[in-house]
């Protein structure tokens, strides 16, 4: 908006800046996603095929006794169970996650019968105790999680005293030292624990990511939703000004010649007075955009005026300075990513300070930069280098006063705008000075070629 202007953007634009606090302070992710039933089934056939494998090898390939009767027991069971469970249901049914979890659990325990008849903790396939925790962590809660680790960890400790022997050669029986045996069951409750965390954690990372892209993508619809609106109502307006001058002109000269009808002449002034009226309208609508055709191409100092609009009557003075260097001023797309962007770093930054927030541009023949800091208490160090991860928020207490933010928000501003080409730095003001500054740099040539999101 131009000084000057009718103030109709920041009339409409405060809801827009409500959806952008709602949009980050609320929990966006969706519920964790549950696991197919053919995925397990997959699973488990796959485990029994390798189990028949490995029986087969020790007893044909290695001529080892082995209790083949019992093993095959506890495997054809496990294939019963898989095609019973193909027959009464749908194979790609997402199971509630308890079910799964049980599943995940027989596994498990169909692994410590094979292994008691096998040597137990002596039996190399001991590791893949791990399995089905791992699968766990990576697609059922927590709490499921830390059961199944649980379990598996109170079978491998059992099969560490009560198991048969391992089989091997009858002439050259293996005896393995109980220190050896101890490691071995150390290292598998630390690899359920560790890997199992490491695994959670970065699927818990991964899914955040994609649900936080996810309300960016949401965010940059709506605002690109408005922008078209903006626009059409401001092409609409173009359009109807010459109709609407049209029937102004031609009532006004029918008026003069109907002095001897007072009836015509006030219908005919009520026609005039109400197209002057539509001419007014449209005419404060045309100012919605940035003043002038092209109505999707803006100036640099516009932008930032229409961004730092619905923010100016929250007690906080804002400061903007515009460095006009020899270079002419750059023109860019109305692009919404950038308005958002820019309004949401500035919404922050209106939050944290206590008395002013300063917006700064400058630009030159090859690159355009706009610097907004404030004079709050600054992002904390411990955040410094993360700013700008999804859901990265520092909550502070309601009883000081003070705001919350840098959460979601920020990670949808600063991807928005790295989407348009431009590089978001974070950092503190220098001391004595106080306060956080956000600098947003573009290109020159990718500002001014900036094409809208999403058009073809």
């Amino acid at each position: 908006m131009l000084p000057g202007q009718p103030d109709l953007w920041s009339a409409q634009r405060p809801s827009n800046v409500a959806d952008m606090t709602d949009i980050a302070a609320s929990d966006f992710r969706h519920p964790r996603r549950h696991v197919r039933l053919d995925t397990i089934l997959r699973l488990r056939w796959l485990a029994a095929l390798g189990q028949l494998a490995a029986i087969f090898i020790v007893v044909q390939g290695l001529d080892f006794d082995l209790p083949i009767i019992p093993c095959l027991t506890i495997i054809s069971i496990s294939a019963a169970l898989n095609l019973v469970l193909q027959m009464l249901f749908n194979p790609m049914q997402r199971l509630e996650p308890r079910y799964a979890a049980a599943l995940l659990a027989l596994n498990i325990g169909e692994l410590a019968a094979l292994l008691y008849f096998t040597g137990g903790l002596q039996n190399p396939f001991s590791f893949l105790f791990l399995a089905p925790v791992l699968i766990s962590a990576t697609a059922l809660p927590t709490r499921l999680t830390i059961a199944l680790g649980v379990f598996a960890a109170a079978c491998a400790t059992v099969l560490g005293w009560f198991h048969l022997p391992l089989p091997w050669d009858a002439d050259e029986p293996l005896v393995l030292p109980q220190i050896y045996l101890l490691g071995v069951w150390l290292s598998i409750l630390t690899a359920i624990g560790v890997t199992s965390l490491y695994a959670f954690q970065v699927t818990e990372e991964a899914r955040k990511l994609s649900d936080a892209l996810a309300a960016t993508e949401l965010v940059l619809t709506r605002e690109q939703h408005l922008t078209q609106i903006d626009g059409l109502a401001a092409a609409a307006a173009h359009e109807l000004g010459t109709p609407l001058s049209t029937i102004f002109l031609i009532a006004r000269e029918l008026e003069k010649t109907v002095h001897d009808n007072p009836l015509i002449a006030d219908d005919l002034k009520t026609l005039r007075e109400q197209a002057q009226r539509c001419r007014d309208i449209l005419s404060k609508i045309t100012q919605l955009n940035s003043g002038g055709a092209p109505f999707d191409r803006m100036r640099l100092s516009t932008l930032i005026e229409e961004a730092v609009a619905p923010h100016r009557d929250f007690g906080i003075a804002i400061k903007v300075r515009i460095a006009v260097a020899g270079a002419v001023e750059p023109v860019g797309m109305r692009n919404p990513a950038i308005l958002y962007g820019v309004g949401n770093i500035l919404e922050n930054a209106v939050d944290f300070a206590r008395e002013t927030v300063e917006v700064n541009a400058w630009w030159n023949a090859d690159s355009i930069v706009i610097s907004i800091s404030d004079d709050g208490p600054g992002i904390p160090p411990d955040l410094l280098k993360r700013i700008g991860e999804p859901y990265l928020s520092r909550r502070r207490g309601e009883d000081s006063g003070e705001h919350g933010g840098l959460g979601l928000g920020v990670f949808i501003a600063r991807t928005l705008l790295e989407r348009t080409g431009a590089r978001v730095s974070f950092s503190n003001r220098v001391f004595p000075d106080h306060g956080a500054v956000v600098q947003i740099s573009w290109p020159r040539e990718s500002f001014e070629t900036l094409e809208r999101p999403f058009e073809d």
